[in-house]
């Protein structure tokens, strides 16, 4: 699965994610992009948009997402924090559906 991480998760949880094609907003020069501009852009090259932003789910029309998106509920956006949710994140995305939503921790 090719996944690209938002501006809110630690670029270096993409090591974690084994298995799967990783790459960050910022490495494809799309930092400061808004959410829907942004789900635009990746749906091309990505399948799932992992973020932290509790928000997404209520910004974004989930019936018309051009790409799944996973939404990280860690205690903090810090590597240590989120990294603890790895298995949830693997099985989650294990299942996820094409143009879902879903959530995984606290």
């Amino acid at each position: 699965m090719r996944i690209l991480l938002d501006e809110s998760v630690p670029y270096r949880l993409g090591r974690f994610l084994v298995g799967h094609s990783v790459s960050s907003v910022q490495r494809e020069g799309w930092a400061s992009t808004k959410n829907g501009k942004l789900l635009a852009l990746a749906a091309s090259g990505f399948d799932v948009l992992l973020t932290a932003d509790k928000g997404m789910e209520y910004q974004q029309n989930q019936d018309a997402l051009p790409m799944s998106v996973l939404v990280v509920r860690a205690h903090s956006n810090r590597l240590e924090a989120m990294a603890q949710l790895v298995p949830e994140i693997l099985a989650a995305l294990q299942n996820m559906p094409p143009r879902s939503f879903a959530k995984v921790g606290a």
